[in-house]
């Protein structure tokens, strides 16, 4: 017996997150023989991504039951069944949740359809429950609901049990212990012990080395996915992990730049060789022979100076098509459009005509050096002001001529601008390739993040 289900939820942070609407239909391989489908109040807020995406916002569940009243209806058509659902892990472990807060243990076996999907119909392009089901031609109503994606997983499952024609992956392969019987008792406790917060961890095993350094801006749900993960790289270090510690940031920003430093340092064992991938490409500027700044993406050279860094071609043109419409550059003089007379915003009179030589070498170059002063801090005296580990602090970060010279925290009430109290403050870091490429590219992707020059 099955009970196929699909929860709603509030959205927000990992394993806080609260149910809005459960549908459970109880299948015994060939037809439905109960269904079970309410709105749940879930007394907290629900995201507006999550509003925009179901339909359901809070007004409709002011007079829905909360979980507590329709607890027990779940334990009794759930029971002796096996639970499955399209990503089972994820509702599983939201219904787990509930209980748990009701002082409950709910345990079930739990199939997922994903899983079963990818072993039974390879090679499809997605396995979403949407894009799935239309590929294969089952029909969907309702979507983003719980009842209609609980019907459409129904109309899924069974299509599956038919190509399982042997039926040894629904009995042998498939069907499996939940998440928590998987992970081995520390491994319940090391995840139990860490918080859903932003920062750097360090995986450790019995005689306390680093084996693994990364960052992540939710470390409770990283440790999970490394802990119960079945790619090589996690197997290697659910068998090893003895202990997990970290160091909360705040800051995106510095735990990036932690993390980078720190492998270095460290080089523990799972860790790519010293990141020296992070980037592929930059951008350049040189002066053509009537004066004019060219900018040009290239293959990053260690032996030249960026203006700034990219982790491969296609997000430095990306960048490039913003900034030339930003700044009012040439397509042309930029490397977007190669033509050996006006470049195609020239026609629409969007360009000023540099590519012709009608806009004078001085005005466009004044342009394209206010691009390079946004976007290099080369030569420059300043700090960058982010997140702290608290409600009341700050992160900085200390560039002094163009050089990253280390990181540090500061209350708020307390004044950083002068340079003698901000060098105390600091802890030295290394400056290499490696951060200037994450300050630039965390200064591109976050338009409002506070610089102030000194």
């Amino acid at each position: 017996m099955y009970a196929i289900l699909d929860i709603e939820t509030t959205g927000g942070k990992y394993n806080e997150e609260g149910i809005t609407e459960i549908a459970i239909y109880k299948f015994d391989g060939h037809k439905v023989v109960d269904k079970f489908i309410s709105l749940v109040n879930p007394e907290r807020d629900i995201q507006p991504f999550v509003v925009n995406l179901t339909g359901i916002n809070s007004n409709m569940l002011k007079t829905a039951p909360k979980f507590y009243e329709v607890a027990k209806r779940i334990v009794e058509i759930t029971e002796d069944c096996i639970i499955v659902a399209h990503n089972s892990s994820f509702d599983y472990r939201i219904l787990r949740t509930e209980f748990k807060r009701l002082g409950f243990g709910f345990k079930r076996e739990t199939l997922c359809t994903v899983e079963l999907s990818k072993q039974l119909i390879p090679d499809q392009p997605s396995y979403s429950l949407g894009k799935l089901t239309r590929s294969l031609g089952i029909p969907v109503s309702d979507r983003h609901r719980a009842n209609g994606d609980a019907m459409a997983t129904v109309k899924l499952f069974k299509m599956l049990l038919a190509k399982d024609s042997d039926k040894s992956i629904v009995e042998n392969n498939i069907k499996k212990a939940v998440t928590e019987k998987r992970l081995h008792p520390n491994h319940k406790a090391i995840i139990e012990a860490l918080p859903a917060v932003t920062g750097i961890y360090y995986i450790h095993d019995a005689d306390g080395k680093i084996i693994y350094i990364g960052k992540s801006n939710n470390i409770k749900h990283r440790i999970n996915q490394h802990l119960t993960d079945k790619s090589t790289k996690s197997k290697k270090i659910q068998l090893q992990v003895a202990s997990v510690t970290y160091e909360k940031t705040g800051s995106e920003l510095v735990a990036l730049l932690k993390e980078s430093e720190e492998i270095k340092r460290n080089k523990p064992i799972h860790n790519r060789a010293l990141r020296r991938n992070i980037f592929t490409h930059a951008l350049y500027s040189y002066q053509d022979h009537n004066d004019y700044n060219i900018l040009h993406i290239d293959v990053a050279d260690g032996s030249k100076k960026p203006i700034t860094t990219f982790t491969n071609r296609q997000s430095a043109k990306s960048f490039m098509f913003r900034v030339v419409e930003d700044f009012n550059l040439c397509q042309k003089l930029t490397g977007l459009y190669k033509t050996k007379s006006s470049c195609f915003n020239y026609t629409i009179k969007e360009c000023n005509g540099a590519c012709v030589e009608q806009e004078p070498a001085e005005s466009y170059n004044t342009r394209v050096n206010q691009l390079i002063e946004k976007y290099s801090y080369d030569n420059k005296d300043m700090i960058i002001v982010d997140k702290g580990r608290d409600i009341d602090e700050r992160s900085v970060i200390y560039i002094q001529n163009g050089v990253f010279k280390g990181l540090g925290f500061f209350d708020l009430n307390y004044q950083i601008t002068n340079i003698e109290v901000l060098q105390t403050i600091i802890t030295p870091m290394e400056n290499n390739r490696d951060t200037q490429h994450i300050i630039q590219s965390y200064l591109r992707r976050n338009k409002r993040i506070k610089t102030i020059p000194l």
